[in-house]
């Protein structure tokens, strides 16, 4: 508390706010007064504008997401992916599995527990993607499509736009701003005007999409409560537990990235382990890791097929192809700012191949893993309580914990993981917001984070008094159409300066050494 009171007496005096903060967090304002004052007639347009983007540009995201995962492949395979995102010999700030902890943490991490779940019972019991609703061949393409809407392509999203950050940021020596990734394009045109607007649009999504975190987050601990302590999932708990989750995670956010975020991701990861391995081990476990092989083999199997798949022949499977994938690919754009943001802020030192490699293979394989338990936990209890699908997303993995042992110790590990992935949720978004109004320091002050911290905690805990969350998640998607366009002028972008450091150092498919005539390079002569 010392910390906090230290950094709010020092605004004044440490910072001057800068134009693209105040016309962005103005913006912000004024949206969550709008929804405060019009929830109604806003909710109905933002609806209007996002289903029309879906429903009218899916063909769009498609294409796009797809370009990303092959570009991200590309620089694995090719020599570029020799290249550090850093000084040549620079070494990384943190440890692998911190490394993967914190960027997973600030990617994923509530999701998976939200939607864990949730996501693959509605797509085997509610609204399936092709077969009929309770069959085998239902779960079979459930969990198919839940590893594909959480898998290779989303993780592309993020990474791409971190690898431009980090790249430009500690190879280039350029401000840790989206702008300035786009100066192979447009040179310093971008520190002018057109560059403070990207910049602008990047503030907007980062702030939209913490705000929609803290709601949504604070509705499911809040179920989690409800079903532990018997406690009424009311407003009143639900401001409650983002009043105490602001509290701690500006806390945390005060200590700085090597101290906060990160015990507290390493102590996520360590959480999440516990309760994805208890859950396997309670359920029918054989049945578990056989689905696990079998999905992930059908995902590589029909990767391309779903990657391209726009239901064009059938209305039904066009309509679940919007209402999800489309939905999905929209929304992970709206978030790769900020988790792009931050996974090049602890990403210096490495290569772009080991970079690339880890975060679309690591987390995704993580994912695969966590769906295949709790989708067939929830496909177990669908066959006996089948009223279970009709419960609300926040709650159904509480309830079909009930179903099985140690559900009460489960469901207190849950809640503990959830609170903290909110935390680390918020924490990281706060420190992307301050780099972005302190002209991309890497050391934003206290004072700054604090400023953002307050300003979306506030925003949260007052759509969620006037049922305004859905048109601020609304208000996401919509913000993720023009932020696409920025996502494709910057893999040009990328790949322009990539190739020229590649001539320049001359980095090219061919051996560096031969082995003399007659002589062949043998691992168990030299080691002898």
């Amino acid at each position: 508390m010392k910390e906090l009171k230290q950094a709010y007496s020092s605004i004044r005096r440490r910072y001057t706010p800068t134009g693209v903060f105040l016309s962005a967090a103005g913006t912000v304002v004024l949206m969550a007064l709008a929804s405060a004052a019009l929830p109604g007639p806003l909710q109905t347009l933002t609806n209007h504008l996002s289903s029309s983007i879906i429903s009218h540009f899916g063909w769009y995201y498609l294409l796009l997401v797809s370009a990303i995962v092959v570009l991200c492949l590309f620089f694995i395979l090719t020599p570029m992916g020799r290249i550090r995102l850093g000084n040549p010999g620079s070494k990384p700030e943190y440890s692998r599995l911190s490394w993967l902890a914190m960027l997973f943490s600030a990617g994923m991490g509530i999701g998976l527990v939200f939607f864990g779940a949730a996501e693959p019972l509605s797509h085997f019991a509610v609204a399936t993607p092709q077969a009929e609703p309770g069959s085998q061949e239902a779960l079979a393409d459930a969990l198919r499509y839940t590893f594909f809407h959480w898998g290779i392509h989303a993780w592309a999203i993020y990474a791409v736009v971190a690898l431009a950050l980090a790249y430009f940021k500690f190879r280039k020596k350029e401000p840790s701003l989206l702008s300035m990734t786009l100066k192979p394009l447009f040179g310093r045109t971008m520190e002018r005007f057109p560059g403070k607007l990207v910049d602008y649009v990047c503030i907007i999504t980062t702030a939209l999409g913490v705000a929609t975190t803290l709601g949504f987050g604070a509705a499911q601990i809040g179920s989690g409560l409800q079903y532990l302590v018997q406690v009424p999932n009311t407003l009143q708990l639900q401001l409650g537990i983002i009043a105490a989750a602001t509290i701690l995670f500006l806390l945390s956010a005060v200590s700085g990235v090597d101290k906060g975020v990160r015990i507290l991701s390493n102590i996520n990861i360590a959480l999440a382990v516990f309760l994805v391995a208890a859950a396997l081990f309670l359920g029918p476990t054989v049945h578990i890791l056989n689905t696990l092989v079998d999905t992930l083999g059908s995902y590589l199997q029909n990767f391309v097929r779903m990657s391209f798949r726009t239901g064009a022949f059938n209305a039904v499977r066009q309509e679940w192809i919007e209402q999800w994938t489309i939905f999905y690919w929209a929304w992970w754009l709206s978030w790769s700012p900020f988790v792009g943001m931050f996974i090049a802020r602890i990403s210096k030192g490495r290569t772009i191949r080991e970079f690339l490699t880890c975060v679309l293979l690591i987390p995704t394989l993580f994912s695969f893993l966590w769906f295949s338990v709790f989708g067939i936990l929830a496909s177990e209890t669908y066959s006996v309580y089948p009223q279970i699908a009709q419960m609300p997303s926040e709650q159904v993995l509480f309830g079909i914990l009930q179903a099985y042992p140690a559900s009460t110790a489960l469901s207190v590990i849950t809640v503990l993981l959830l609170f903290i992935f909110f935390i680390t949720s918020a924490d990281s978004a706060t420190f992307v917001l301050s780099m972005l109004s302190e002209k991309g320091s890497l050391v934003p002050h206290d004072s700054v984070k604090i400023v953002w911290g307050l300003l979306v905690s506030l925003i949260a805990g007052l759509l969620l008094t006037i049922g305004g969350l859905a048109a601020l998640q609304n208000a996401m998607i919509i913000a993720a159409f023009p932020f696409s366009f920025i996502v494709i002028l910057m893999m040009i972008a990328l790949y322009i300066e990539l190739s020229h450091e590649q001539r320049e150092m001359g980095l090219y498919i061919k051996p560096e050494t031969y082995p003399p005539k007659n002589a062949p390079f043998r691992s168990y002569e030299e080691n002898s």
